[in-house]
């Protein structure tokens, strides 16, 4: 189960598991974003290869308009899969 969608204060909620059976809804979802934008991971509980595709896509087409993706709240293994996949350097990233 994967949930994707805009909180209180603006930030993208994003919860469960984004893996390549989700991909589908979260790129419907982030392909509607235009401008700088900050993905709240606090209920995230993996993410896949295929999800990390959908966030460098959309973070490439950002970061085109001079925008980007900014992660917060994110878990240690998440955090551990951004730096293994080396996309720690890619975004912004918060750990919890």
């Amino acid at each position: 189960m994967f949930n994707i969608e805009f909180g209180d204060n603006g930030e993208i909620l994003c919860s469960g598991r984004l893996d390549a059976a989700q991909c589908a809804k979260a790129e419907e979802f982030l392909v509607s974003v235009q401008g700088p934008s900050t993905l709240d991971f606090a209920q995230l509980e993996y993410i896949s290869s295929a999800g990390l595709g959908i966030l460098l896509k959309t973070q490439k087409r950002l970061v085109a308009n001079s925008a980007g993706l900014k992660i917060i709240n994110v878990n240690n293994h998440i955090h551990d899969v951004f730096r293994y996949s080396g996309f720690h350097s890619i975004f912004e990233i918060e750990a919890q």
